[in-house]
Formats: C-alpha cells, structure tokens, sequence
C-alpha cells in the first residue's frame, strides 16, 4: 500500500506494544511475587509507574528505530521471531542502564522479574504479531473501508500499475476500471488482468463521478500524452479526487521522488541521498553535542597525544590537508601527524606497496614516525576531526572525506558517496576497516547514505568503539 497509509498500521501496531509490554510487565510482577523466595520483592508505586512508562515508551521506541512495524505484515515467520528478540534485547539494555544509573535503587531489582519480563514480552510481541499477520487481512476485508481506484491509460504501463495494485485486494483496494487516454483508437472493450476490467472512453469519466464512489485516480501513461490529459488532471482537482502519477518514465532510477513547489512551478524531485531537513537537522545537532562531549572528555588524551607527537618527531603536532567534503567542497582536515614532515614528497619512495589504485593504503608505511603506527592502530590520529565536525566540515558518521586527486579517479557511480557529509566512522570501519578493499569500501558507503537513519549512526557509534579500542582491522 501507499506508504503514507503505512503509517496507520505502524501507529496501531505501535499502541499494541505499549498495551502487551504493560501486560508483560504486571505479569512478571506478580508471578514473582507469587514465588516464595527468601527475598521479598516489591516495588514502591511511584518506582514501578516509573518504570513501566519508560519500558513501554522503550519497546515501542526501539520498534520503531528497528523498523519492526514496517515488516510485520508480510514478514515470514522467522523473521517475525527474529524482529521481536532484537527488538526487546534493545529495550532490555536499555531498561538495565536506566535501573543502574537512573532509578539508582537502594536494594538490588528482583533479577527472576527482570527475566521473566524479558521473556513475557518476547512472547507476547511475538505470539501477537503471528496472530495478526493472518488475521489482518480478513478483519480489513469485514471491517476496513474499501478504496476504489480508476486507472487512466492502457497498454503495458497501465497493466503493469494494474496488477501491482491487485495484489492489495484484500486490503480492500478495488480497481472500477480502465480509461483509455483520448487519442488511443481502437479502445479495447476490456483488460483481462487477474480479472477482468471495463474498459471507459475518458468523456465518461465526469458522469461516473456524479454516480460512483471513486476515491483516487491512477494515471499510467507515456509522458507525451501529459498534455492531452491536462483538462482530467482538472476535473479531479475541481472534484477534490486524489489522483496520482505513475512516474516510471526513467525505469532504472533509484532515488528518493518527491513533489515540491518553487513559487507556483511544481518540480517533481529525484534525490539518491538522504534529504529530509528536519532528520538531518537532528543528526547535526546530534554531531555537535557529540564533538563537544568527546572533546571535553578526551581532552587529557588530546593533550597527550599531542605532546608525545612532538617529542618523537620534528615538524607541527597537526597535520592538515584538502579533503573532498559534501557534494565536493573543498574543506581543510586536521589529524594528528603521524607520518615524518617530508611523507608526501617522499610518497613515489613507497607507491609500489599501496594495497589499492584509488586510495592510498600502505601496511607498515616506513614513512610512520615512531609512534604514529600506535596512533593509527587506534585511530587516535583521528581525534582532531572533532573540531571539523564542530565547524561543519564533517559528521561522526558518514563517507570518509577523499583526497581531491582520489575523487578525480573515481568511477561515476562511486561520486554518490560524496552526497552525504563525511564522517568519522561508517559501515566500514565496523567491518574490516583497512582490511576492506577499494569497490566493497565504496559500495558499504552506499549502503550506508541508501538506508541512513539516526538509529544507523548509533548502532555504527556503538559498534565503532570497541573496534577502535581492539585496534582490529587498522594497518
């Protein structure tokens, strides 16, 4: 279905979890109560609402950030099972965080309570949303409003747009017919689909709307017969019927469509990267808070590393250079020198070793100063980077920023990275980091600006630091 009509049955299975999470919660509550333990258990009005509204809002939060409700109506049964786990492990952590350092409890939380919660509410979650998967579709066709649609064209673009949408019949989506465009002659009487639809001359569309309920229009035809079809587009707006447009005249393109107005010109937007304002606000917020905290708790290692640089080695703490930042700009990047003064004159001395073509990567580069091997395994050479996020230069997650000379080789599909602001650490880091070839680096970018969200970069934060901390993966 539409994905603006997704977002009912994501709210209504979001409201089901704060109802069975509440349930599971109670029943853990009085089960363990009801063993005779030698440890009474109890909890104090105030502390147990507490509690119960922080997991509730938790397991809907972490449902929504795992995008479990998007998936439950066609998800298998397996991945139902899986969706639920993941997503009441999530919200378990959580809880154990919040009871450690937020509630902060003079005696120690029944541990058989927190377990049994945790199993009743995976239970729950999950034996509900089995049930619902086989039950939705039949409460929808007895008790669901039924949609009734007209599909303006024919020929393969309207068949194809036809079948797509016989697929949700059972969601109570009715397809009245077909209207051949004004300059197809001779019209066929009918379109024989998985059933069978009558074919009206478009003059009779006005007197089926006086007669027939018609909740949308579907227009599927060739973007030349627009113009002749200018008059219908009218008769809708005048009528307040929805209409929609199959825009499938680039049939290989992948971005994002939107509709937006620049002054009374509608432009019809194609984006292959992430460009909702108000997320990509919050992840800027997000990116300064975070620079400013990190700054100031490291800021003894700051200091370290920076005087155990300059004892090592001659030449300037900070090593700057141009990097490639979003959509191309042109940014100063600090780092840490690692590398003696010299390294960048000296680089046709170990060109031969370079692992890869495009970007530059030499295992026990002997350029390294003395402690610029440690610095590097642990990416502590890094750590400048935290004030060309706070000048907005760079994100803590994202594409890492490239080397104008390196952009220059890049092949076509690999400048897309480049539509997103460079970050600190991206998928690749989590998964092999130096380890990671060329074209799998490039394409774990992509990945990453094609599925971005807020709860992409904080699984990738969270992951990123033990990686770091182990040193794996980093030449």
């Amino acid at each position: 279905m539409f994905q603006s009509q997704q977002r009912k049955t994501k709210i209504l299975f979001g409201l089901s979890d704060v109802f069975l999470t509440a349930a599971a919660f109670e029943l853990a509550y009085r089960f363990r109560q009801s063993l005779h333990l030698r440890n009474e258990f109890f909890l104090q009005q105030d502390v147990k609402t507490l509690l119960l509204c922080f997991c509730a809002f938790t397991w809907v939060a972490s449902g929504y950030w795992l995008n479990v409700y998007g998936k439950i109506d066609a998800g298998r049964v397996g991945v139902i099972l899986r969706d639920s786990l993941r997503q009441v492990g999530y919200s378990a952590v959580a809880m154990a965080v919040f009871i450690a350092f937020g509630l902060r409890l003079e005696f120690n939380i029944s541990r058989p309570f927190l377990g049994t919660f945790i199993l009743f509410s995976w239970v729950l979650l999950a034996g509900f949303r089995l049930g619902a998967r086989h039950l939705m579709p039949s409460v929808r066709r007895r008790f669901g409003v039924q949609r009734y649609v007209l599909i303006v064209g024919l020929g393969e673009r309207a068949e194809r747009l036809g079948r797509n949408l016989e697929g949700y019949h059972e969601e109570g989506l009715r397809i009245l017919g077909f209207l051949a465009p004004p300059d197809v002659a001779p019209a066929p009487s009918s379109v024989q689909l998985a059933r069978s639809y009558k074919v009206f001359p478009l003059d009779e569309l006005r007197p089926m709307l006086a007669k027939h309920v018609i909740d949308e229009i579907l227009f599927a035809v060739d973007s030349d017969r627009l113009p002749s079809l200018e008059e219908v587009f009218l008769w809708c707006d005048e009528e307040g019927v929805c209409s929609r447009l199959a825009v499938d005249f680039f049939p290989h393109v992948n971005s994002e469509l939107a509709l937006e107005r620049l002054g009374n010109t509608p432009m019809l937007t194609f984006t292959a990267a992430p460009d909702d304002e108000v997320l990509l606000l919050a992840k800027r917020l997000i990116d300064i808070a975070g620079a400013v905290v990190a700054t100031i708790l490291l800021s003894p290692l700051l200091l370290l590393v920076a005087i155990l640089v300059k004892l090592t080695s001659p030449g300037p703490v900070i090593f700057s250079q141009q990097r490639c930042g979003l959509n191309g700009r042109l940014f100063t990047f600090y780092k840490f020198r690692s590398m003696v003064v010299d390294a960048e004159q000296r680089f046709h001395e170990v060109a031969h070793l370079t692992r890869r073509d495009v970007a530059t990567k030499i295992p026990n580069d002997p350029r390294l100063t003395p402690i610029g091997k440690w610095l590097r395994k642990f990416s502590l050479d890094e750590l400048p980077q935290l004030f060309n996020i706070l000048k907005g230069d760079m994100s803590l997650v994202g594409p890492r920023p490239a080397i104008p000379s390196e952009v220059a080789q890049y092949q076509r599909w690999q400048r897309r990275r480049l539509r997103m602001r460079p970050g600190l650490t991206c998928l690749w880091a989590v998964q092999g980091r130096d380890q990671v070839d060329f074209e799998t680096w490039m394409r774990m970018d992509l990945e990453y600006i094609d599925n971005w969200s807020l709860g992409l970069d904080a699984r990738i934060m969270l992951l990123t630091i033990p990686e770091v901390l182990s040193g794996r993966g980093a030449s």
